[in-house]
């Protein structure tokens, strides 16, 4: 992957939404740039976009704070959902969605720089064909379509109102908005909301090509789902967002607020700035010397913003100069080699034939963010260097000029392996150094209860699973698909390993778990586990399957950290007579087999006796008497 430069970008954001009863409207600018899949050439990054001019459905740039008295801000519940797919071979980090009644799953990228929430449509004339099916409102029992109102856009028909996402990179996204029920996961405490979401009916560019449904919209506007959530009084005015490290992907996304670390640091964001979250960087030190840099350098333009949607780092051009030149000085014994792409120029050093991660900090230096209030924030190599994808034990600098936008641009690179709290409420944003594959353990955030029955197996709402297990059944055979956050050729010599581990947690026989079809997803792997009774003859209860599988889906099932973390992408209920009724066919088929034998043999003595006993009389003898023939 490599970046092209880039130049001042005068782009301008279309937006037709749906507002909730405000005399007034919000235009934004919205940024985000997906890489296609098919296209691994280019580098997976976001551009920041100007305003557009105010018109008679904007409003100023003056976003209202949303306040919860404190009280009421601690009673509330959160919202904790996995994070999957990997920053650099993915572009972005997806979370999952269930939207309508029954539920329909989604797999949507976290971007904090997006307002909107968006799936595709089942009548979408111009979708891409992505990781789910189309989401299908005339399946949901508790879809609404937003009616055309004079407080938004609306259709030809003007029966409907309209939504329409356009992005630097030329790609786009417009449909109908609706409302339904969404459900955030076993994890969460907060129960299926309603929520307005834009149904899409047209997809251009990597919005169109990429494998992920569609946006999570975690920006501040009315349509964004966190303002949704918070308007409503369900959560506090926060989030957090904690990204997996190097070669682990992954991670986590907390909707709400909950108890932050203590040494977690904080830094004040400004929502009158701009509409992005934005921070208030001073300075940067490089192996604890700060860059000789004019601290306005960092006030550019939309200052220096935070999204998650972006994937790399964007200074401007006096920063970017003085920090590579600072970080080439410290590593200067180093080759430097060209980067993975022949047509951009990286900044790539030849560190060793080990490509052990951990030995990084020992070879690049530690580069400080410096806020006004004097604090600091600590950056590891992860969080500025990236793997060479061509060269072995090769890294590169995933920093690179912003070109003539003088927008300080730090995206998911920067983060890895740190939680990032968006206090919205306070207008600040902390930070806290942690392994995001066990953010939950160390900060013990509570997830829901186990479920009482499990989640639909599938996420297409018209296919019914005969392994619901609301059924009483009892079960000859548990089917689990894992997707694990580490890839397929790191696995396979640890698949001996990994089962005696799950057979462990799951606290029965090594002999009753197997894994197999081990496959590659990207830097990730799908491996099929099978658990079985501890004998032919015998099953598992109705309530001992459903606890197998909410083990998995509640995630607490505890595997070293070398196995990454893990995700149930489907199950399998096979219930004990479907083994059973094989069984007896093959006793059936057996019996007859032996009948059909048995009576073929008797058919055939009886035509030997027959044969045996015909009268003969021999030539010119006598005829024997009958007595003679029997026996004495």
């Amino acid at each position: 992957m490599a970046l092209p430069s880039i130049s001042s970008i005068g782009a301008t954001v279309s937006i037709l939404i749906y507002f909730f009863s405000l005399p007034y409207s919000i235009t934004a600018g919205e940024n985000i740039l997906h890489q296609s899949p098919a296209v691994r050439s280019r580098r997976p990054m976001v551009f920041p976009l100007f305003l557009s001019q105010p018109n008679s459905s904007s409003r100023s740039m003056s976003i209202p704070h949303r306040k919860l008295h404190k009280s009421d801000s601690k009673s509330l519940p959160h919202s904790r959902m996995r994070l999957y797919d990997d920053l650099l071979i993915n572009g972005y980090y997806t979370t999952r969605l269930w939207i309508g009644t029954p539920p329909q799953m989604f797999a949507l990228i976290v971007d904090s720089g997006s307002t909107v929430t968006y799936v595709p449509c089942s009548d979408c004339e111009q979708c891409g064909k992505h990781q789910d099916p189309k989401f299908q409102p005339e399946l949901s029992s508790t879809y609404q379509p937003v009616k055309c109102n004079m407080d938004c856009n609306c259709d030809d028909d003007k029966e409907q109102c309209v939504y329409e996402r356009e992005y630097a990179e030329h790609s786009s996204s417009k449909g109908v908005l609706g409302e339904d029920l969404i459900s955030f996961g076993n994890e969460s405490q907060l129960t299926p909301q309603r929520a307005v979401f834009g149904c899409e009916t047209v997809e251009t560019g990597d919005l169109y090509s990429q494998r992920a449904d569609g946006i999570i919209g975690l920006g501040q506007g009315d349509l964004s789902l966190v303002d949704q959530l918070v308007d409503k009084g369900l959560i506090s005015n926060s989030f957090g967002l904690c990204y997996g490290g190097m070669d682990v992907g992954g991670g986590s996304m907390i909707l709400g607020g909950f108890d932050y670390p203590s040494d977690m640091i904080f830094t004040d964001s400004d929502p009158d700035r701009s509409p992005y979250y934005n921070i208030d960087l001073t300075g940067i030190r490089v192996a604890g010397k700060q860059l000789s840099l004019n601290s306005r350098v960092f006030d550019g333009e939309h200052g220096a913003v935070l999204d998650s949607g972006t994937t790399y780092a964007y200074l401007p051009d006096a920063a970017f100069a003085a920090f590579e030149e600072a970080v080439m000085r410290e590593v200067s014994p180093l080759k430097q080699i060209d980067g993975p792409d022949p047509n951009f120029k990286d900044t790539c050093f030849l560190v060793a034939a080990s490509n052990d991660v951990s030995e990084l900090s020992k070879i690049f230096p530690a580069v400080e963010m410096i806020f006004k209030s004097g604090k600091s924030w600590l950056l590891s190599p992860e969080n500025y260097m990236f793997r060479h994808s061509k060269v072995h034990g090769a890294y590169c600098l995933g920093v690179f000029p912003n070109g003539k936008d003088h927008t300080t641009l730090l995206g998911g690179i920067v983060v890895r392996n740190t939680l990032v709290v968006y206090d919205r409420e306070n207008s600040k944003v902390g930070f806290w150094r942690t392994n995001c594959s066990e953010l939950s353990d160390r900060l013990h955030i509570d997830g829901a209860p186990p479920p009482a029955t499990l989640p639909p197996n599938g996420s297409n709402p018209s296919r019914n699973s005969s392994s619901d297990v609301q059924e009483e059944i009892q079960v000859g055979q548990i089917d689990l698909d894992l997707q694990l956050t580490v890839n397929s050729s790191y696995l396979k010599p640890r698949i001996e390993e990994l089962s005696k581990l799950l057979s462990k947690e799951l606290e029965v026989k090594s002999s009753q778990v197997s894994l197999s079809n081990l496959t590659s997803k990207g830097n990730e792997s799908l491996i099929r586990m099978v658990v079985v009774p501890p004998e032919p003859s015998t099953w598992f209860s109705n309530g001992t399957a459903t606890n197998i599988v909410s083990r998995f889906t509640n995630h607490q099932i505890k595997l070293p950290e070398i196995f990454g973390n893990y995700h149930l992408v489907n199950y399998k209920l096979e219930p004990s007579r479907k083994r059973t009724n094989k069984i007896i066919v093959a006793i059936a088929i057996g019996i007859i087999a032996v009948i059909i034998g048995l009576s073929a043999y008797g058919a055939w003595l009886i035509w030997k006796r027959k044969q045996t006993s015909i009268p003969y009389k021999p030539v010119d003898e006598a005829i024997v008497a009958e007595q003679e023939l029997q026996p004495i």
